[in-house]
């Protein structure tokens, strides 16, 4: 498999703000590429500069062996795009707004039928956009980019403020757009979605990409602490910190966690000690990494 997309060096600044510096990853074909980072990372602005719609200060982007900007018309018919906030024309039903997409690339319309269907939204056809919930919006969004069949699709934030059921469906949906052979480029700020859809990720702040690769592996490459839970008042607190393997305890009433880099001497102890109720075992994950990379403070 070859790159399908290449960013090399990649800048825009907005007066003295570095929204973007000096990004550079690649693609490859087929690939489920995710862009992570905090409110104000630079994720929304280097995916607009990949999909051709904003102009770079300077660097390269090269998707499908074309240059994304100057806008590049041959590149329109082979990408997708769902941008973060869904915009539709007015008073058209389901079905309406799919074939109006469609027919800016020329599409038959009979085609908006297997949209909906691909999308599950068959039987909203006849249905406003308006009247439509937030998941059914999104996943008409993804319709309308899907509709002329492209190459590579690129999805900002597609699942924020949906809730856990329709975020898991459109989940469902994405993977399947990806098994299907297209390369799918997605922003979030939800570290579970990514680690249960992307092969690769790139973790940016402050314009920056400060890790990148596989979630597994990137998960694996950070030194924390297993932390095991049991319920609260299992234990004396005086033989919690004497336990095997114990680094920290935190205990809020509910749950006592212990925290700890020997888990089997650690829950050995416990069934000795038959503490098991509540056990929860946790390892580190990508949101462990996220926030040891790029800090906890809150960012509007």
């Amino acid at each position: 498999m070859g790159n399908i997309i290449q960013i090399t060096d990649l800048r825009k600044r907005y007066g003295e703000v570095a929204a973007v510096d000096g990004v550079t990853f690649a693609v490859a074909e087929g690939e489920f590429f995710g862009i992570l980072g905090p409110n104000g990372a630079g994720k929304t602005t280097t995916l607009e500069m990949v999909e051709g719609l904003r102009e770079p200060d300077s660097g390269e982007v090269w998707v499908l062996g074309q240059r994304a900007w100057p806008r590049n018309p041959r590149l329109l018919s082979r990408i997708g795009v769902q941008l973060q906030g869904s915009a539709f024309f007015e008073r058209l039903t389901a079905r309406e707004q799919i074939e109006t997409f469609g027919a800016l690339y020329g599409v038959d319309s009979h085609r908006s039928d297997l949209m909906l269907e691909t999308v599950g939204l068959t039987d909203k056809a006849g249905t406003r956009v308006e009247q439509l919930s937030g998941g059914q919006a999104q996943r008409l969004s993804l319709a309308c980019a899907l509709v002329h069949d492209p190459e590579v699709v690129f999805l900002d934030e597609p699942t924020s403020g949906l809730d856990p059921q329709a975020r898991r469906n459109l989940w469902d949906l994405l993977r399947d757009i990806n098994r299907q052979g297209r390369t799918v480029v997605l922003t979030t700020h939800y570290m579970d979605e990514a680690e249960a859809l992307c092969d690769r990720v790139a973790i940016m702040d402050n314009g920056r990409i400060i890790e990148m690769g596989p979630p597994v592996a990137l998960v694996r490459g950070l030194d924390a602490p297993v932390r095991v839970s049991i319920s609260s008042g299992r234990l004396d607190p005086a033989l919690t910190a004497a336990l095997p393997g114990v680094d920290s305890v935190e205990d809020d009433g509910v749950s006592l966690v212990l925290s700890t880099r020997t888990p089997d001497a650690l829950l050995a102890a416990l069934v000795e000690h038959g503490a098991l109720d509540g056990l929860q075992v946790r390892g580190a994950t990508l949101e462990d990494l996220f926030l040891a990379r790029t800090g906890r403070e809150y960012r509007a």
